[in-house]
């Protein structure tokens, strides 16, 4: 009988031929847990990593074997993701080291040693081949540290990635994916590209600043981007991304509007995507290929007017909000399903977003509003569509949102999940008490956000009263007048900028108690928890529900400001208005807060949800209101609302000091009773 494997300081790790620069990461890896983990050193023995051909085992499945009575574990896979896993396994199973553990600040339990038992374990096929993330709209990461492309960020990301099993990533937007790619290829993973960068090419117009993005007018110099980008990428496991979009994340008649009709955008499209799969083949041995369908290119392949090659997987992408329809674009919102018929052969893929960037109600800096139910639902239901040959999950910065990544992520492993259980495991990793209630909170936060449209999904991210700030600020700012802010038409529909207003304001006041309560029930919660506790849940789950709490109120506030500024009601509109700027810097200051340890200077380049910039707009409203309502003398208001009966008419001098700060002005306005 074999006996007990010690898993200690002593337990020496090697591969029995050379390994893979991925394979020797990996071993890196779990040698830095044992020693985060384990206490003492005790019988030597060894862990052997066995790159083998005579096991029948699929690619990336790993097999744990014992031998030499006990004293060695083998860890047996047919290709080096399969050895990845198999280490990475023994790190969750036997240290319990979690996927996030460094991104959640996961308490690490020391103990002495690990007694493992001398069973032989074969891991599970995975419910769906490519599975990885798309770093996008990575701003928070680029500014995190002093360089945008500090090593130790990113392979932090793909660490989580490879632990939560994936094997597939987008490393980055435009020059960041272009920086990381060798960064996530010697670290075991497949690369692919953004849909807005076929074949990850470098942009046209970045290269070529003095030309027009036509294909039809320099289809050479595309090329030769194509070729370069092939060269630079034949050597990696990569997923090519066949398609044709323009300058940006957009559709490419908008550099090329001689396209004016939808079967010439689909011609030239289907084109170009047979002549980047004729020069892959010239170059790489057994490609793989997928195609984005997305946003408009999903709108022409529906209409018949794309023909992608047959064994090319077709990724189908959701709205943005997690539902599986086509995104909105500005107004426009054709909600056209985004899942494969029966009569759509081949194989199929899924694009995903848990985060999403699209300057309206999306969410970025807060997890996504529509829940885990939701997610998975939608998830099963594209799975039952036979859609499971990649899946891509738009990670965004990683941090706001480590719980749905995990979630999604017990998808693609299984296929299966159940919500409550994994929530509650999820959090047990991270919590000794309390976790019940901490629970209920993450449970109660899917139903606080804003439902502004006629469909389930249309729920608002903390980018919604941002955005719906800055634009009515600069709507009546710059035309004074009441025509339609046609920023806005997406949300309240074409009706006249008071009616926008107004609309507005009855919305967010309807979720202005929620988001009120559901804070105070975490303030409570929090006070509970012990010190490290308090300050991880500060700083993730209260976090963002600040941030929900006080652009609900800074949105409120900044309404009810121009309600009272239409009707001439100056002072009351300043006083609006200042309160609904403390409450967004209330948000700021959260954020700042929240940069403690590791974590400094993570929200510095918030430049997506910008909460500095709306507290900045509010200001350039108030200081209108005081220039209007107070100037040109500036103590108006001061000398009516604050002096004494027996001074308010006294003219002798203009004053006897500097005028009062806004803040101060309504600070000491609202001490004395004064209500707006």
């Amino acid at each position: 009988m074999k006996a007990t494997f010690i898993l200690s300081k002593a337990t020496k790790i090697e591969a029995k031929e050379p390994a893979s620069i991925a394979v020797k990461k990996a071993i890196n890896l779990l040698e830095r847990d044992i020693q985060n983990v384990i206490t003492t050193k005790q019988q030597e023995n060894k862990i052997q990593v066995i790159l083998t051909e005579t096991l029948p085992l699929d690619k990336e499945i790993f097999q744990n074997t014992f031998s030499n009575c006990g004293s060695t574990m083998e860890i047996q896979a047919k290709d080096e993701l399969g050895l990845i896993y198999g280490l990475l396994f023994i790190s969750r199973q036997y240290l319990e080291i979690q996927p996030f553990w460094f991104w959640d600040c996961q308490p690490i339990k020391k103990v002495s040693h690990v007694e493992i038992p001398p069973v032989t374990y074969t891991s599970s096929p995975f419910k769906v081949a490519f599975r990885g993330w798309f770093v996008n709209d990575e701003v928070l990461l680029m500014g995190w540290k002093a360089k945008p492309h500090d090593k130790t960020v990113w392979e932090a990301v793909f660490e989580a990635l490879l632990r939560c099993g994936g094997n597939m990533v987008i490393p980055g937007t435009d020059e960041n994916s272009r920086c990381n790619r060798q960064l996530a290829a010697d670290m075991g993973l497949w690369i692919t590209q953004h849909h807005a960068e076929p074949l990850g090419a470098e942009m046209f117009a970045r290269r070529y600043p003095d030309k027009t993005a036509s294909y039809l007018k320099h289809p050479k110099l595309f090329e030769t981007l194509w070729r370069e980008a092939i060269d630079q990428q034949k050597n990696f496991k990569t997923i090519w991304n066949l398609g044709f979009r323009g300058q940006g994340d957009r559709a490419f008649w908008a550099d090329d509007p001689s396209f004016t009709e939808a079967k010439s955008r689909g011609a030239l499209i289907s084109e170009i995507m047979a002549k980047q799969y004729e020069l892959i083949e010239q170059f790489v041995e057994n490609p793989v290929f997928c195609t984005n369908l997305y946003g408009e290119i999903m709108e022409l392949y529906q209409q018949g007017y794309i023909q992608p090659p047959e064994q090319v997987i077709k990724i189908w992408a959701d709205s943005g909000y997690g539902k599986m329809v086509s995104r909105r674009q500005g107004n426009y919102n054709p909600r056209v399903p985004a899942l494969p018929k029966k009569t759509d052969v081949g194989p199929h893929g899924l694009y995903y977003h848990v985060t999403f960037y699209d300057l309206q109600a999306s969410n970025h800096l807060t997890m996504l509003p529509n829940g885990p139910e939701f997610v998975v639902a939608e998830l099963k239901k594209a799975l039952q569509c036979q859609v499971d040959q990649l899946f891509i999950i738009n990670c965004g910065n990683v941090l706001p949102h480590t719980y749905l990544l995990d979630l999604v992520s017990q998808i693609w492993s299984t296929g299966e999940v159940k919500v409550t259980d994994h929530l509650i495991h999820y959090l047990s990793q991270r919590y000794t008490t309390h976790v019940a209630e901490i629970s209920e909170i993450y449970q109660q936060y899917f139903q606080c956000p804003l439902k502004y449209g006629h469909y389930e999904d249309e729920k608002a991210g903390e980018q919604y009263y941002h955005y719906a700030i800055r634009n009515m600020i600069h709507h009546w700012l710059k035309h004074q007048n009441p025509e339609t802010n046609h920023r806005l038409i997406w949300l309240t529909g074409d009706i006249t900028f008071m009616e926008q207003v107004q609309w507005i304001l009855e919305q967010t006041t309807s979720i202005r108690t929620k988001w009120d309560n559901l804070y105070q029930k975490a303030v409570t919660v929090k006070e509970q928890l012990t010190q490290p506790e308090q300050t991880y849940f500060s700083n993730s789950l209260l976090l963002q529900i600040i941030l929900h709490d006080t652009g609900c109120r800074g949105l409120i506030e900044a309404c009810e400001s121009y309600l009272e500024y239409v009707q001439g009601n100056y002072r009351k509109a300043f006083m609006r208005a200042m309160t609904g700027k403390v409450a967004i810097e209330t948000g700021l200051r959260a954020m700042e807060k929240a940069q403690q340890g590791a974590w400094e200077n993570y929200y510095r380049n918030d430049c997506l949800t910008n909460v500095e910039l709306t507290a900045e707009c509010i200001d350039t409203w108030v200081k209108y209101l005081r220039l209007i309502g107070d100037g040109p003398s500036f103590y108006q208001w001061e000398k009516k609302y604050l002096f004494e009966d027996s001074e308010k008419t006294v003219e002798l001098v203009t004053n006897f000091s500097k005028p009062l700060t806004n803040q101060e002005l309504s600070t000491k306005l609202k001490k004395v009773g004064i209500k707006p």
